[in-house]
């Protein structure tokens, strides 16, 4: 930086030189060229110190004849020139000056840039001592760890052979090996937390029991509370009351005639006693009994009977049941909301108007059956519509069962899902006796709605004497039977438990057992639906240590 600088003020120094060279140069020619255009030519080259011949002069005086007319030099201007000579060099030390100044101001720039450069350098040679410094500590410590590195790995490796020896003595001593302790071991932590889990679930089992009971007890009383229907008033009538008793004559016709025509026509037994001015018909199908009651007061009211004329008067019966059946059942639809029911459905759905449950209208019983549900479902934010639909259709296998052998639970499926209604619906109606273990939530409701519209007070006429005294018959045809240890009468009496001896009772004897008690129940009782009877033989064996 020092040798950059000395260059810059002697190149300076140089510049100022030849500027103030250049200036006198010049003023000495501006002073001189008056003076060279005065003097003769002789006199020029007298001053340029080349001889002239005299030959030579007379000629070149004759080659110019204007020279003796040039004229004397003006004196203002030559007074001029050494002012402007002056003033010249005024303006060359100015310059100077000024150019001093600058290379002045320059020294003190570069004075500056070298004190700066300076520190720099010192900052410079401090950050690389400083780095030697780090790069050597560095180097130590790499050292240092290579050794606790090389320490570490002696220690690990007499660790490690510690503890297989420690392993091999503790394996010695228990006589158990690694991987069978390890297996106790997690057998103890798995026993422990299982029954901490244990614990945690009987805690909240209970605490949501608890809630669930007061929840519950909510929902169905303001289920029960909100339909408040009323009793049961209405059932199926078989008996037809006549204007006197001679229409009995009448109706029974000319050796029997009529009464065996109508029978034959209506499907009916007609029974004639000594009962006045009434008339009993008797049949397994509700419908097609009171078609024959609609055909037999329609003949009396008419006084015209005989068998064109009942069948004549039958079949326009027929169609009015199946238009009182139909219209009832679309009214039960739109009472309960429901539009998308498949059309076949819908005549088998009315056919219910006339069927019965323990004195229960049985369509009746699915309308309140599907509002209780509609409002549980509600009340615990599940799918309404479902709930709704699988409610109501849940009984209607108990209008085929005349016709179909089975349980109606079972036969209302097979048909809900051959019309293509939902698998949670066809599932409710299967599940809702227990013939069909419970899978899912809508069947669950179902079962409770079922039970809280066939239990409320005055929704059926079966006395709890005639209730009490079917099951007791049921375990006292099983009970009687050899063989037999104990009875159970469960499910409202829909099933039959039967416990037999091992050693008196084998397998075989089992099925022909379960074969008898149903056979002498189907005999003896009347009951709803159907009746499960299951014989279960346990054999055991017992010893005793002493």
């Amino acid at each position: 930086m020092g040798d950059d600088v000395s260059a810059f003020e002697v190149l300076v120094l140089i510049i100022l030189a030849l500027l103030v060279g250049a200036i006198g140069v010049a003023a000495l020619v501006v002073a001189r060229r008056p003076r060279k255009t005065s003097v003769p030519p002789a006199a020029s080259s007298m001053a340029s110190g080349t001889p002239r011949t005299d030959q030579e002069q007379p000629a070149r005086m004759a080659g110019h004849p204007t020279a003796s007319a040039v004229a004397e030099p003006d004196a203002s201007s030559v007074a001029g020139l050494p002012d402007r000579a002056s003033a010249m060099m005024a303006a060359a030390e100015q310059a100077r000056a000024d150019a001093e100044d600058e290379v002045r101001s320059r020294r003190a720039e570069m004075r500056e840039q070298r004190a700066d450069l300076e520190r720099r350098e010192q900052r410079l040679s401090d950050r690389e001592e400083r780095l030697d410094a780090d790069v050597r500590s560095l180097d130590e410590r790499t050292k240092q760890l290579d050794e606790l590195k090389a320490d570490l790995k002696a220690q690990r490796k007499q660790l490690a052979e510690a503890a297989s020896e420690h392993q091999t003595a503790l394996e010695r001593v228990a006589g158990l090996t690694a991987e069978q302790a390890k297996a106790e071991l997690v057998a103890v932590v798995e026993h422990d937390a299982k029954r901490q889990a244990v614990l945690v679930a009987r805690d909240i089992e209970r605490q949501a029991a608890r809630d669930a009971d007061s929840r519950a007890q909510m929902i169905v009383v303001g289920a029960i509370q909100r339909i408040a229907s009323e009793q049961t008033s209405e059932s199926v009538v078989s008996a037809v009351h006549l204007p006197g008793d001679d229409m009995k004559g009448r109706i029974i016709g000319r050796e029997g005639r009529n009464i065996r025509a109508f029978e034959q026509v209506t499907g009916v037994n007609v029974m004639i006693d000594d009962t006045p001015e009434s008339v009993l018909l008797s049949c397994f199908d509700p419908v097609r009994r009171e078609t024959a009651r609609m055909t037999l007061t329609e003949l009396v009211k008419d006084g015209r009977i005989h068998p064109a004329r009942i069948e004549e008067v039958h079949e326009r019966s027929k169609n009015q049941i199946s238009e009182q059946c139909l219209r009832a059942a679309e009214d039960a639809l739109a009472e309960v909301g429901i539009s998308d029911l498949n059309p076949a459905l819908v005549p088998i759905l009315g056919t219910l108007r006339y069927r019965t449950s323990y004195g229960q209208n049985v369509l009746k019983h699915l309308i309140e059956s599907a509002h209780i549900a509609g409002l549980m479902a509600a009340e615990l934010g599940l799918n309404v519509a479902h709930c709704k639909r699988a409610a109501f259709l849940h009984d209607i296998g108990k209008a085929l069962t005349h016709e179909v052998e089975g349980s109606h639970a079972i036969i209302g499926a097979d048909l809900a899902r051959r019309y293509g209604e939902h698998p949670d619906v066809v599932h409710a109606i299967e599940a809702h006796h227990n013939e069909v273990e419970v899978r899912t939530v809508e069947a669950v409701l179902t079962q409770a709605a079922d039970a809280i519209s066939g239990g409320r007070p005055g929704a059926r006429r079966e006395s709890i004497e005639a209730y009490v005294q079917r099951l007791e018959r049921l375990e006292e045809i099983a009970g009687a039977r050899e063989g037999v240890d104990k009875v159970f009468a469960m499910q409202a009496g829909r099933e039959v438990r039967v416990m037999v001896a091992p050693d008196l009772v084998d397998d075989i004897e089992a099925q022909v057992l379960a074969r008898d008690i149903v056979k002498q129940i189907e005999e003896e009782l009347t009951y709803p639906g159907q009746i499960k009877v299951t014989v279960v033989r346990e054999s055991r064996a017992t010893e005793t240590a002493r």
